[in-house]
């Protein structure tokens, strides 16, 4: 495990201080690969507080290129990078933002094709996808790997989190056997619902990866920020899932 250096402690200084994070906490965040599905609205605040928090590495999907109607809610995309590859405002602003980690774009989307490549690269993965297709095939090969899975979601100005432990608690599938229908790829945003959620997320990454606090395995993290409403809601795991049943 790499140590932390004098540069890494002059930056991380107030987050050391966090009580039961420190150090170690720090050492294996360095440490660590995180695997994000789509930087948009919501997967790229993500990335973002990962990034702050000191993460190795990231590797993030994320196909397509740049439109006008990606900026209201996209914090990692720039203006000037319209109808240029979105990776490519992705990787220019993480390194601007923190030059010590290592950042790894794939100019796709989640896909049959690249699905267990990806996740066998990766010790924790986020999914920030709109489309079920792709949640649920990196909620596939995560169980597969037995890696946590964040998974983050949002619609309108409700959204939720739900952090996944392969064999210890409810996976995606448990929840979704097959893709809702009439589910569209379009859906109201606004902005900062998406980064509330990815916020959320990115702390449970963080303690899933760190041991820090109380991870929420076989909970839904869901908030309602029309009336500012939280709760937990357990989620019990299927015995008939297709894709988790093997690890009960």
């Amino acid at each position: 495990m790499n140590s932390l250096t004098e540069e890494d402690h002059a930056i991380y200084e107030w987050q050391l201080d966090v009580p039961g994070f420190g150090e170690k906490g720090q050492e294996l965040l360095r440490n660590s690969t995180a695997l994000v599905s789509r930087a948009g609205g919501l997967g790229g605040p993500l990335c973002f507080s990962l990034a702050a928090a000191g993460i190795g590495k990231l590797i993030i999907a994320h196909a397509g290129d740049l439109r006008l109607d990606d900026l209201n809610r996209q914090i990692l995309m720039r203006s000037d990078g319209v109808g240029e590859p979105r990776v490519e405002s992705i990787s220019k602003t993480l390194r601007a933002f923190n030059p010590r980690i290592e950042v790894v774009t794939v100019p796709e989307n989640i896909s049959e094709e690249n699905a267990k490549r990806l996740v066998s690269e990766a010790d924790i993965a986020f999914g920030a996808a709109p489309l079920f297709e792709e949640r649920l095939l990196l909620n596939r090969e995560c169980v597969a790997k037995g890696i946590p899975l964040i998974d983050c979601a949002m619609f309108n100005l409700e959204g939720h989190v739900i952090p996944i432990l392969p064999g210890k608690s409810a996976c995606l599938a448990c929840l979704y056997p097959e893709i809702p229908p009439h589910w569209k790829r379009r859906f109201p945003v606004i902005g900062a619902v998406s980064a509330l959620a990815a916020n959320i997320g990115a702390i449970e990454g963080i303690k899933a990866l760190t041991g820090l606090g109380e991870s929420q395995y076989g909970k839904m993290i869901h908030f309602d920020t029309a009336r500012m409403n939280f709760q937990k809601i357990v989620l019990q795991r299927n015995p008939a899932c297709t894709i988790c049943s093997s690890s009960q």
